[in-house]
């Protein structure tokens, strides 16, 4: 391990986010420097003196890599499904942890009927809040969802049968579901991605 490394390392110094890309980095002298990793520089004298790969900025690698703080675009949250702490994108409405993470245009999987489905959008509203007009409940109230918490978030998603069945995709019908009742597809290469695009193109 070279001095540099070996100084990242050891060092008392602080990381902290900022905006897109970049992190102030608080050192053990009292300075502050300002490490980018897209244009991959450090404000401080070693690097811009001497071009090299300062201890600022294999120290924010570090903490990235350790997972002490976020990786570019992304911020601390709670997911909002399983409740665990992760790093979600930092526009992310709800935050969803990489095991609960849903994004329009999946393929899922209805655990009660095993249909396969498209996800149009994971919403913020608990299935508690959302009702289903036709059935005249709320989500969590439907039949089919009974065992599923009340509070799952909700996901809006299209049957992939319904799909096919108009000229315009986009005219299928919209269904609520609870988050968990809904698992990733394993067969998406099977799906017709362009039937699925059109059919999101007002998402």
């Amino acid at each position: 391990m070279d001095d540099r490394a070996a100084r990242a390392w050891t060092e008392r110094m602080a990381v902290r986010p900022l905006e897109g890309a970049s992190y102030a980095v608080d050192s053990q002298s009292g300075a502050t420097y300002v490490v980018d990793l897209d244009a991959h520089s450090c404000t401080c004298p070693d690097h811009r003196l001497r071009e090299e790969t300062c201890k600022h900025m294999r120290r924010v690698a570090i903490e990235i890599s350790t997972r002490r703080v976020p990786p570019p675009g992304k911020r601390r949250a709670t997911c909002a499904a399983c409740g665990v702490e992760t790093y979600a994108d930092v526009a992310a409405d709800p935050p969803l942890c990489e095991n609960c993470h849903l994004e329009p245009g999946d393929i899922v999987r209805d655990r009660e009927r095993d249909d396969r489905l498209v996800v149009a959008r994971v919403t913020p509203d608990r299935a508690d809040e959302v009702t289903i007009a036709a059935a005249d409940c709320t989500v969590a109230e439907y039949g089919a969802n009974e065992g599923y918490p009340a509070d799952d978030l909700v996901v809006e998603a299209v049957y992939l049968g319904d799909l096919g069945r108009s000229d315009d995709p986009r005219e299928a019908r919209r269904y609520s579901f609870p988050h968990s009742r809904l698992e990733r597809g394993d067969d998406a290469a099977l799906v017709d991605t362009g039937l699925v695009d059109r059919a999101l193109a007002d998402v």
